[in-house]
């Protein structure tokens, strides 16, 4: 069986008791929390106990939590996500609604940040210690150091507000009728401040992690066979040092997925972006809990497959890590990766 396959099935085996464990305790920690959706509604409508009483019996909230936790699983078992109290439609609809601004937010910011400041890492590491190198690494440092959604604010007043060379907020121009290239351009243009908001933090933490590898590698004894054997700096950047420093860059991709998906939920809230974010808010703000759980699922799916994803790359990158697991797992655990010494890059 081909190395990919092998890691696939091995990763969707062990992300099925991940999924539960993240239910389970997502479940418990709702219930822990004061309130539940009778309460958040019955506070903006208004309502007597017999009104309270016969919305608790309709959905299901007067039952004991193992109940309803037990009916929960059971309903997951068929691919049912439940029903949303809140929206009063089946969750699954609410959730394909809004993921894909989602992952069109995550996607774009996500090439933003890794394309960019990978090129701007092997541009500050193909030189250490240079005065270009000090440079991008303290500008890196202090736009990492920006909280995203004051970034997002900043831009928004000036591209937005005072310029006014784009869109306030929202995915796209309410109304506008347009349709085919009009209509991805018209999204282009309203994505351009959330995406720069989102990608830009995280593009500071590409840029010092391949930094910081290329740097590393440059000290390996194949870097030096290179410059032995005459080789252009150029051919040696580009296929010798920055080929080997990409192991511990996506390494980074794949942790920050989780926090690049958790970061989205505010930049969707400064921006009014219709996606998981702004859904999640209103779930906890209606106390809607299965549409949470829904959403927190949905989440913990997304990082699991990215984090597959990188898993293959790896396989891809260096075909030693396939065959055994446990090199897989220390390379994920270590901030850096050399190649051995052979001569040539991993």
């Amino acid at each position: 069986m081909p190395r990919a396959l092998i890691l696939l099935r091995r990763r969707l085996l062990t992300a099925i008791p991940v999924l539960l464990l993240v239910v389970i305790g997502t479940f418990f920690l709702l219930e822990a929390a004061g309130g539940d959706a009778v309460d958040a509604y019955i506070a903006s409508t208004g309502g007597d106990a017999g009104l309270i009483e016969q919305l608790r019996h309709q959905w299901g909230l007067d039952q004991s939590a193992g109940a309803r936790l037990a009916a929960y699983l059971w309903a997951l078992a068929h691919l049912d996500l439940g029903w949303s109290v809140s929206f009063s439609r089946p969750i699954g609809e609410v959730i394909a609604e809004r993921l894909p601004n989602t992952l069109l937010l995550m996607g774009s910011a996500t090439a933003l940040s890794f394309g960019l400041g990978s090129a701007l890492g092997i541009v500050a590491g193909a030189r250490p210690g240079s005065l270009r190198d000090r440079a991008l690494s303290i500008g890196s440092l202090a736009l990492y150091a920006v909280p995203g959604f004051w970034l997002g604010l900043v831009l928004t007043v000036i591209f937005a507000v005072q310029l006014r060379w784009l869109p306030l907020s929202g995915m796209e121009t309410i109304a506008s009728g347009k349709t085919g290239l009009a209509r991805a351009a018209d999204i282009a243009r309203h994505l351009v401040l959330p995406v720069a908001a989102l990608g830009f933090i995280y593009l500071a933490l590409y840029l010092r992690t391949m930094r910081a590898a290329m740097a590393e590698a440059w000290r390996q004894d194949f870097v030096l066979a290179a410059k032995a054997r005459g080789l252009l700096r150029r051919r040696i950047v580009l296929i010798h040092v920055a080929r080997n420093a990409l192991l511990p860059l996506v390494t980074v991709l794949g942790v920050q997925s989780a926090a690049m998906l958790g970061g989205s939920v505010v930049i969707e809230t400064v921006f009014s972006i219709p996606g998981l974010g702004r859904l999640a808010q209103e779930a906890v703000a209606s106390r809607d809990t299965p549409l949470l759980l829904g959403i927190i699922l949905v989440s913990a799916v997304l990082v699991i497959a990215i984090n597959l994803v990188v898993d293959l790359v790896y396989a891809m990158l260096d075909p030693r890590i396939g065959r055994d697991p446990g090199k897989l797992q220390g390379f994920r655990m270590r901030s850096g990766y050399r190649g051995k010494n052979s001569g040539e890059p991993a």
